[in-house]
């Protein structure tokens, strides 16, 4: 790998690419060892930047997400050829759908002798591209430094998402000159300027609304925009509903935070400001709102996708300053006292109406009651992570978020086994917090070998396990459907929690409720990445719409 290029003032291309992550504030790479990006681990040593090897490079992926969303920073996963980028893919479309700003780094088979069949040798860049905003390859070292700038800022460009650059073997480990300056995005909550007459008729509407929402979601989070929307609910008394991302922006016992009457809320609304979340099967393609509800869509960027129902305004630009607007615009707006007074009526009721289930007594447990008792033990900026199906839909329900960033689950992709690089990446993000995996046994076995990754790297993170010996979501639909299921029964009763303690961790079995509360203290306690391997009641059915349509 000779070059022509003086080593006494010039650096390898793995360098190149470190001293550029160092540049954009990257402090952690998560990877899985692959020989083709040798000369990368090579420049992050050289930069002081932290390298995270994990067991799969699915898990890699979903760790830089996990670093994102833990920090609304890019996080970076580094990914040797062929099979190392093929097994990122799925996080790459996790990251896709939504927005996660994350750049992955890639070996790739050398140039020199591309086409003769070198190991590993498959471009990348094709099917790569329609999961990411930038998916390409230099074409000599030199080109290293500015595609690397180029993958950061495309991937923090508003709508944000991932982004991919894979390295020759050849040139990355052959050297090139540092250039003198490189580029760095702008802070995430700048934006364009929304148009003004849109911005009239949203002010118009929400000054004149009896019944106003606002239905907030991930793009709130990436677009820094919670303190401006917390304003803007206060002043002009707006209840408020989250999802995605967007839960914690408004603490759960906010007055105007709402989640058991959402689809009264929405229902009900003459007017709803959706802020940062798209209209998809989350919200029934735009049919969770009333038929006379206007609606005032408010992002970072214009829409992917169209919208499914007509809709009154649209405002694109920094959410900071949007909102700002809407608050000073329509301050004089109307009385929404009795609104309010009857949503919070509605809570109520409904939070009352789960007590029976939150104070069920059976063994093995039914999976509210779990959530009830690890509810009373977690802190109020605890980060706490879904990785399951009705497991986690359950905790989706009763599990409230206090503060940005605490909540992550898979989001509209769904891809199971997120939970594990999530956590890794949140606990080395912010290592004084509470960082809670809550995981159906179904979930675990996607990426149950990282519980070696936590004990390697000394991560404590606390699991625990909603172990029905089924996929519930799809065993349960089946029957009703056909009177009987296939391909939907797991194992009753593994014991996983002895699995972690083989990879160096914590694990206790839990079988009736008294016991779930003293588990937890002691997996806290234990300083160990941990499982409470708790067992559920395979017989209890989530109550819910197919989201398949």
């Amino acid at each position: 790998m000779s070059t022509t290029e003086d080593p006494t003032t010039s650096v390898h291309g793995g360098r190149l690419v470190a001293q550029r992550l160092k540049a954009h504030g990257v402090t952690k790479l998560f990877t899985l060892s692959g020989g083709h990006i040798f000369s990368i681990y090579d420049g992050c040593r050289e930069e002081g930047i932290d390298i995270v090897d994990v067991r799969h490079e699915q898990t890699a992926t979903f760790a830089a997400e996990g670093w994102a969303k833990a920090t609304r920073e890019p996080g970076v996963a580094a990914l040797t050829a062929g099979p190392g980028v093929t097994n990122g893919m799925s996080a790459m479309g996790s990251a896709q759908m939504n927005n996660s700003p994350i750049v992955v780094l890639a070996g790739r088979a050398p140039a020199m002798r591309w086409g003769q069949g070198s190991l590993q040798e498959i471009d990348h860049v094709p099917f790569v591209k329609p999961l990411t905003k930038l998916a390409a390859t230099p074409d000599t070292t030199a080109e290293i430094p500015g595609l690397v700038d180029d993958a950061f800022l495309a991937a923090q460009a508003p709508h944000s998402g991932p982004t991919f650059v894979d390295f020759p073997l050849d040139l990355v480990f052959s050297h090139a000159e540092t250039p003198e300056d490189g580029r760095t995005a702008p802070h995430a909550s700048t934006g364009p300027e929304p148009d003004g007459g849109a911005m009239e008729r949203a002010i118009a509407l929400l000054k004149d609304a009896d019944r106003p929402v606002i239905m907030a979601g991930t793009n709130l989070y990436w677009g820094h925009g919670e303190v401006a929307l917390l304003q803007l609910a206060e002043e002009r008394g707006i209840p408020v509903f989250l999802n995605g991302m967007g839960r914690g922006c408004v603490p759960a016992d906010h007055r105007l935070a709402f989640s058991r009457a959402r689809g009264d809320g929405l229902k009900g609304a003459d007017l709803a400001l959706v802020i940062g979340v798209p209209m998809d099967f989350r919200l029934g393609f735009g049919g969770s709102f009333g038929e006379g509800t206007e609606l005032v869509v408010i992002d970072r960027a214009e829409p992917i996708r169209d919208h499914p129902r007509p809709v009154a305004a649209e405002l694109y630009g920094g959410l900071p300053a949007i909102l700002d607007a809407l608050r000073e615009g329509a301050k004089d707006g109307r009385d929404t006292t009795a609104w309010v007074a009857h949503l919070r009526e509605q809570e109520t009721a409904k939070r009352a109406a789960e007590t029976v289930e939150l104070e069920d007594p059976r063994s093995p447990l039914h999976p509210m009651r779990l959530y009830k008792e690890l509810g009373e033990v977690l802190d109020r900026n605890a980060i706490v992570i879904g990785d399951g199906g009705d497991f986690v839909s359950y905790a989706g329900r009763v599990i409230d978020t206090y503060e940005p960033g605490c909540w992550m689950d898979p989001g509209p992709f769904g891809c199971l086994g997120s939970g594990p690089g999530y956590a890794l990446a949140a606990k080395l993000a912010h290592p004084d917090r509470q960082v809670v995996l809550l995981q159906g046994d179904g979930a675990f076995g996607f990426a149950g070998m990282e519980f070696d990754t936590l004990a390697r790297h000394g991560v404590n993170v606390v699991s625990v396990m909603g172990n029905n010996g089924i996929w519930a979501l799809e065993k349960h639909p089946m029957e009703y459907l056909y009177g009987y299921s296939v391909a939907a029964e797991l194992r009753p009763g593994t014991r996983y929690d002895k699995v972690v303690e083989a990879l160096g961790g914590h694990g206790e079995l839990v079988e009736r409720p008294e016991d779930v509360k003293p588990a937890l203290a002691r997996a806290f306690e234990s300083g160990l990445p941990a499982l409470v391997n708790v067992l559920t009641d395979p017989d209890v059915v989530y109550p819910r719409k197919s989201n398949l349509a």
